[in-house]
């Protein structure tokens, strides 16, 4: 028995076609597992996806700073208030209704700021409960038949200046200067007509009502109005305005006050009238005009609480001719008739100002020789009353 054991023999135990498949199986798996290079759209897809992955990290990352930012949700405490998102959303909506009423309100708050008397009730302290005139008498459309009725027994002060006196619930201002709806007049058109109600309408303001006016200044707004080739008119009016006397007094015309002496109260100055239109002479429109000023004043020495008033009744005709017919100017008002009662204002002075009498002051001016009269009453026409001498009125 031979002592040699198998494979020592030095020859191979593995068949050759074992080991070439075995060779080649190798050569297989080493190729398939071997790294590749991309292709483009590989390369393409993988980017697409990277940037979208950072995207959404970002935008993980700033829901959880908002999330940080804000309160925590829990119940409400009697200081914490409602929720973040109760609160976003209320204010959100009243932020949509701020912007549906912010310009009405707007208006609104502008309107009443320029006529506080519109408001109900006394926001401003201006006057009592108890104290009340009532409500705003509506416009004048004809004559009244007797004298309003005598009011109460008040002082009137700066708050209430119209205390005790019918003109405090009368109109204010240019306000109560109301045109009657213009018609057409003979050969004038109702446009045109219009404009001679708008002009005496101007003429009445800037006569009676202008800041400048009443300061003793020049009227201008009134005297643009009139027809400067009206025979003498405006020489007469300058004649008036630069050297006042008795035969020359522009108070038949315009309210003028002296600064030095007088301030008006407040901004407002009561007012209660017509007016009234018709066909004129050749064809012309007479227009007629009849209306009540009531001016609150001070002293602009002295006590300067004290308040008083005068009481202007002007009634005034003008006319709108026809340039065809008239040398005139288009658009101006002649002057027909004038006329005028002045209440609780100095007699025989003639200095071109009214001159208001206080309480605590000594009357100026000579002594009242004429009757006594109720300058509210609007009931009686206007005569010559002047004849009959400066008398005293019955209530201011």
């Amino acid at each position: 028995m031979s002592d040699q054991q198998p494979g020592e023999s030095g020859e191979p135990t593995v068949p050759d076609d074992v080991w070439e498949r075995f060779a080649r199986d190798s050569e297989r798996d080493i190729r398939a597992s071997a790294p590749k290079e991309p292709s483009a759209r590989a390369r393409m897809v993988t980017e697409r996806l990277r940037l979208q992955d950072e995207r959404e990290a970002a935008r993980a990352a700033r829901r959880t700073a908002r999330k940080q930012s804000r309160p925590a949700v829990g119940p409400e405490g009697w200081r914490t208030g409602p929720a973040w998102r109760e609160t976003d959303g209320r204010a959100a909506r009243r932020r949509r209704l701020w912007a549906i009423l912010g310009v009405p309100l707007a208006v609104a708050v502008a309107v009443v700021a320029m006529k506080p008397s519109l408001l109900p009730g006394d926001f401003f302290g201006t006057s009592s409960a108890s104290s009340s005139a009532g409500p705003e008498l509506p416009a004048e459309t004809a004559a009244p038949t007797a004298p309003p009725s005598v009011a109460a027994s008040r002082t009137p002060t700066r708050q209430r200046p119209f205390a005790g006196s019918p003109a405090e619930r009368w109109a204010d201002g240019a306000d109560a200067v109301v045109v009657p709806k213009a018609e057409p007049v003979g050969s004038f058109t109702k446009a045109q007509v219009a404009t001679a109600l708008r002009q005496t309408r101007n003429l009445l303001v800037g006569a009676n009502l202008d800041p400048a006016t009443l300061r003793g200044e020049r009227p201008e707004a009134a005297i643009a109005v009139l027809d400067p080739k009206q025979p003498r008119m405006i020489d007469d009016v300058d004649r008036r305005l630069s050297a006042p006397d008795e035969k020359h007094d522009p108070l038949t015309l315009f309210s003028r006050f002296d600064p030095h002496e007088v301030r008006l109260v407040g901004r407002v100055v009561k007012v209660r009238g017509r007016i009234t239109f018709k066909a004129g002479k050749e064809g012309s429109v007479a227009i007629h005009a009849d209306y009540t000023f009531v001016y609150p004043v001070s002293p602009a020495d002295g006590n300067k609480d004290e308040v008083t008033r005068t009481i202007v009744r002007r009634v005034l005709d003008v006319g709108f001719l026809d340039p065809r017919k008239y040398q005139v100017t288009p658009g101006k008002l002649t002057i027909s008739h004038y006329d005028e009662n002045i209440g609780n204002s100095a007699c025989d002075v003639y200095d071109g100002f009214l001159h208001p009498r206080f309480g605590s002051a000594s009357p100026a001016g000579a002594a009242p020789t004429g009757p006594t009269t109720d300058p509210y009453d609007r009931s009686r026409e206007l005569g010559t009353s002047r004849t009959a001498g400066c008398g005293t009125v019955s209530r201011t």
